[in-house]
């Protein structure tokens, strides 16, 4: 008996505290695990905000920046308009399928009415299809003559049932009253059912007096569905928003509402009868409405289902008047889903460790004695701090997966998935974090950036098809990045432009060279599969040195992309 208490003693002093000290120890790496976790995912989580943000903004930007140039490109500044518009229709009809020409998606629309009540327009329905529609009395109907080919013959003309004044239109007052570009407010087209916006220009007549109005409308669908395709997080959510708290587009909200007669109402963030929605405008609404309130930013929340919401927001503006806001929310429990779980599996681990040891414990003590001295051994080596245990690197592998999870997603926000390089945010953070360190440690090995524009690329598409268009730009792309060093930086920026950042090149000289063959590069043939095609695309390439050129990103990107128009040849067809 006195052996059997015995026994029952040495598994109460080897198992109860060596179980006791298992369960502790889960639970000290089930906490550490939880708090490593939650402040990486506040680093993370608040930096995919921020740059989901500026990809959203970035995003508006493309969309817009063309409409001024179309507007500049259909009635040049400084060209006068005629009083009467049968003196101009030829000359405007060449401008303005040139400017339709410049950004076809989403500018695919040009017109102009005059103090008169007449109106000429040219929508463009595809690179060869256009119509013209024109009124030469203020009280007339509009004909429409379809043609195709920037010269192409009119057919014969078809009127419009309705008459309408253009003196009287929104975009028209909006532009007589304004001294430079303007936007009018967003409007539902009635034949698309698609929200649009219009950005309008005052055009002088030879004495000086207004003498019209130009126009181009920019249809907002495309940017919805940018919007829309986003992944934010499992029930994250993105916005865009005017100060009235009207929606342009949103991630899981209609903008707009079908009513019974087939017409459409615009949607209110307030009233889009999503809760996190409404939750997250309502709390920003002040912020986004105050004009002074320029630069990003971010808050934290409780939701209207009491999870903690992050949020960032941002607001974009330009000359023309445009004034709207980007807002990312997502509910912090998204990102601490996979902390929680590891905290849980670290938990169950430690139980099933215990488990484990109590019955190892007691085999060892009643069946080998040394294997009681081991075990006593390893019990002072884990009361001395040598915790090198599965959980532990279980728990390391889980968090790092779950930040490499997060360094993928970034890197997604970083590469242009068609070719695989970097893309304009890509190289837009690295120039800006390469000239920042000039400055402050006044490195003076030469930077340079040279902006890469095809010469004949619109051609390719347009004959070939955008599936050749793309295998194009790939192959160009991986061209340009053999043609550089493993240190330098080549990024697709938009369309048929590539940035290429040379980083410590030993004079302009060398950079120059660089450039030379990187044109020539350019200009040697392509096979186009799978047609077998061989074609010359070509290219022209602007340079910009640092700090010569430029003190920071975006001047030394301008600066390029002027040299690269300043060598721009005459475009011509593709070689097959």
């Amino acid at each position: 008996m006195k052996t059997t208490r015995g026994q029952r003693s040495l598994q109460r002093l080897l198992t109860i505290p060596f179980v006791g000290l298992v369960i502790g120890l889960a639970m000290t790496l089930g906490a550490l695990s939880y708090s490593a976790g939650s402040s990486a995912v506040d680093t993370l989580s608040a930096r995919l905000l921020e740059e989901t943000v500026q990809r959203i903004g970035q995003a508006i930007e493309r969309h817009v920046v063309g409409s001024g140039a179309v507007l500049e490109a259909a009635f040049p500044n400084g060209v006068p308009a005629a009083s009467d518009l049968r003196q101009e229709v030829g000359p405007l009809r060449t401008r303005f399928w040139i400017a339709t020409s410049l950004h076809r998606d989403p500018n695919n629309y040009v017109y102009y009415g005059n103090r008169s009540g007449q109106f000429m327009g040219l929508w463009r329905h595809s690179a060869d299809e256009a119509e013209l529609r024109l009124k030469f009395e203020a009280d007339a109907p509009r004909s429409i003559q379809h043609f195709k080919g920037i010269a192409g013959e009119l057919q014969p003309p078809l009127r419009e049932a309705r008459v309408f004044d253009p003196r009287h239109r929104p975009w028209y007052l909006a532009g007589v009253n304004s001294d430079l570009q303007t936007w009018t407010s967003i409007y539902v087209d009635f034949r698309t059912l698609e929200l649009v916006a219009t950005r309008a220009r005052r055009v002088m007549g030879p004495t000086g007096v207004i003498e019209g109005v130009v126009a181009t409308d920019v249809s907002l669908l495309a940017l919805d569905n940018f919007v829309r395709r986003l992944k934010v997080s499992a029930n994250g959510i993105a916005f865009i928003v005017e100060p009235n708290g009207q929606l342009i587009a949103a991630s899981n909200a209609p903008n707009l509402r079908r009513k019974a007669d087939g017409s459409a109402d615009r949607v209110a963030a307030l009233g889009s009868g999503e809760p996190l929605l409404e939750a997250t405008y309502l709390k920003l609404r002040d912020r986004l409405s105050d004009s002074s309130l320029a630069k990003p930013g971010s808050l934290s929340f409780t939701g209207p289902d009491g999870r903690t919401i992050e949020t960032g927001y941002a607001r974009v503006v330009d000359s023309a008047g445009l004034d709207w806001s980007v807002v990312v929310a997502l509910p912090r429990d998204d990102f601490m889903a996979g902390v929680s779980a590891n905290v849980t599996r670290t938990a169950l681990s430690g139980a099933i460790a215990a488990l484990a040891v109590a019955v190892i414990g007691l085999w060892i003590v009643r069946w080998v004695t040394d294997d009681v001295r081991r075990l006593s051994d390893a019990t002072q080596r884990i009361g001395d701090g040598d915790l090198d245990t599965p959980m532990g690197a279980q728990r390391t592998k889980e968090l790092g997966m779950l930040a490499d999870s997060f360094q993928r997603m970034q890197i997604k926000l970083r590469t242009d998935r068609l070719t695989g390089l970097a893309n304009r945010e890509g190289v837009m953070q690295r120039l800006t974090e390469r000239t920042h360190h000039s400055r402050r440690v006044a490195d003076e090995r030469a930077l340079a950036v040279l902006f890469v524009d095809l010469d004949r690329f619109k051609s390719i598409n347009d004959s070939f098809g955008h599936e050749a268009g793309d295998r194009v730009l790939s192959m160009l792309g991986l061209r340009l990045r053999q043609g550089v060093r493993d240190t330098d930086l080549v990024a697709r920026w938009a369309g048929d432009e590539f940035v290429v950042l040379l980083d410590g090149i030993d004079s302009v000289d060398g950079a120059e060279q660089i450039r030379t063959q990187l044109e020539h590069r350019l200009r040697e043939p392509l096979d186009i599969a799978p047609a077998h095609l061989m074609v010359v695309v070509g290219g022209t390439i602007g340079l910009a040195i640092y700090p010569r050129d430029g003190a920071d990103a975006d001047a030394l990107i301008e600066a390029a992309d002027r040299d690269m128009y300043a060598r721009k040849p005459t475009a011509s067809a593709p070689q097959g």
